[in-house]
This record gives C-alpha cells, sequence and structure tokens, in this order.
C-alpha cells in the first residue's frame, strides 16, 4: 500500500514538473523581450548591457508607432462595444426562443472559430474592396466584430445556463415586458459573464493580425500589423518595447477574465 502510494506521489511530481517545463517553454520567449525592452536603442541585445528607457520614449515619440497603438485601441474599444450590443441579445434570444433552426443559427453565428483566419481575410479583403471598406477603420471594427461575436456568444450562452429562468417568469406573470425582463432581470445576472466576453472581444481585437493585414493601409495601419511590416522591412529594437506594452496589457486582462471567472463559479 505505501509503495502504491509512493508511485502515485511520484508520478504527480513528475507530472507537475514537466507541466512547469512546458510553462517556462512558452513563457520564456515572451519574458525574454522585456529586459531587451530596457536595453540600447541602438541594437537588440540580450542581455542589455545598460538599462535605458530609450525604446519607449522612441515609442512614444514616434507618430507611427504612437498613431498605430491609437488606431489600435479605437478599434478595439469601437469593436468590443459594438460586439456587445450584437452578441448579448442575440445569445439570449437563441438561449430563451423555440424557433425552428435555432441550432443552426448558433452554428452559423460561431462559424468565424471555424474557418481560418487567412481565408476571412482573404474574403474580406475581396468584398470590402468592392464596398470601398479598404483602408477604412469602418472596414476593420467590422471584420473584428464577426471575429469577436463568437465569444462574446459562448460567454454569454454559458452565463444564461447558471441564471435562474424562474425570475424571469415571475417578471412576465407580474405583468413585465419582453423589453423590461431583459434589461431588468436578465442583465444584472450576466455582468460577469458579459464582462468576461467583453474582455475576450477586447483582447481579440487588438492583436489580431492576419485580417487587419489585408484591410489596413498606411492610414488605418493597426499596431499589430506595424509590428508585423517592421520586422519584415525594419528590424528596430522599438519592438522590443511595444511586445512589452502589449504583454503586460494582456497579462492584466487576462489576470482580469479569471478573476471574473472565479465570481461567476463562486456565485453560481
Amino acid at each position: 500500500m505505501n509503495e502504491l502510494f509512493g508511485s502515485s506521489r511520484a508520478a504527480r511530481r513528475i507530472t507537475s514538473t514537466l507541466a512547469w517545463l512546458c510553462y517556462l517553454f512558452l513563457l520564456v520567449p515572451s519574458l525574454i523581450v522585456i529586459p531587451i525592452s530596457f536595453g540600447n536603442p541602438g541594437q537588440i541585445e540580450f542581455p542589455p548591457r545598460q538599462l535605458t528607457l530609450d525604446l519607449y520614449r522612441q515609442f512614444f515619440t514616434d507618430p507611427a508607432w504612437w498613431g498605430s497603438m491609437v488606431q489600435s485601441l479605437l478599434v478595439a474599444v469601437a469593436t468590443t462595444l459594438l460586439t456587445l450590443l450584437l452578441a448579448v441579445p442575440a445569445a439570449y434570444a437563441l438561449a430563451r426562443s423555440r424557433l425552428p433552426g435555432r441550432r443552426g443559427l448558433q452554428g452559423l453565428f460561431m462559424m468565424p472559430m471555424l474557418v481560418p483566419v487567412i481565408v476571412l481575410g482573404l474574403g474580406l479583403y475581396l468584398q470590402f474592396s468592392s464596398w470601398g471598406l479598404l483602408d477604412t477603420t469602418a472596414g476593420i471594427i467590422l471584420a473584428h466584430i464577426m471575429l469577436t461575436t463568437p465569444y462574446i456568444m459562448v460567454s454569454v450562452l454559458s452565463g444564461l445556463k447558471h441564471s435562474d429562468i424562474a425570475l424571469e417568469t415571475v417578471a412576465a406573470i407580474m405583468g413585465a415586458s419582453r423589453v423590461t425582463i431583459f434589461f431588468r432581470v436578465v442583465l444584472p445576472q450576466l455582468k460577469a459573464a458579459i464582462a468576461v466576453g467583453a474582455l475576450f472581444a477586447f483582447l481579440m481585437s487588438l492583436d489580431e493580425v492576419v485580417v487587419a493585414y489585408f484591410l489596413t493601409g498606411t492610414q488605418t495601419m493597426t499596431l499589430p500589423v506595424k509590428m508585423f511590416s517592421s520586422i519584415r522591412w525594419e528590424l528596430t529594437p522599438v519592438l522590443a518595447a511595444v511586445s512589452t506594452l502589449l504583454t503586460v496589457l494582456s497579462l492584466l486582462i487576462a489576470l482580469g477574465i479569471i478573476a471574473l471567472q472565479r465570481k461567476t463559479e463562486a456565485s453560481s
């Protein structure tokens, strides 16, 4: 019995060690960028010989870099808000209605998660070129809405499964309209789920590069596209500072998502 217990403990230790090694393998390439971002502005070197903030100064004073960052934030915020307006009512309708073909509609909303992004980018490029939406902020936002809608819908549908439908029934019996029930009964129960979906949508829009590469131009270039172009044509050390800023922002958003998910699980 002791031998069995000891062998299971050893197996758990080996599994834990392998898991941590995998985590380090995934994290180290991203973490190396952080000390590089405080290094010599003239070249990329690790470890840095001197610690300076020159790369960050270059980023915030260069209109090309700073402008692309503002563009990315603008697109991400607009995408998140518009996707919420579309996805939350759609998810509620799919969850509560008994329309024929409801499963098919839900699958249609989820299609952008299944189709390769490069295929979506090419299709949107061909379609938007005929609509005059190439190199426009509106075109990028529309494309990102299509990409982020499934994630908000998944989050809201999950929240609806844990919501108390009896409250909606009671409100309907008391004479509340469907609109009142949605805003006064349903939405308060979905605050955490909506917040998680919104954070996912914001992060996806902020980091998305493939579709944006097809649709953007010199006037509407987002930060990931600017980084990709810089890697191809001018390998500048400023990339390390930009990568560090995006890594920190992504980490904060990921921690926010984890905290909201734990709150949801605790309340349910």
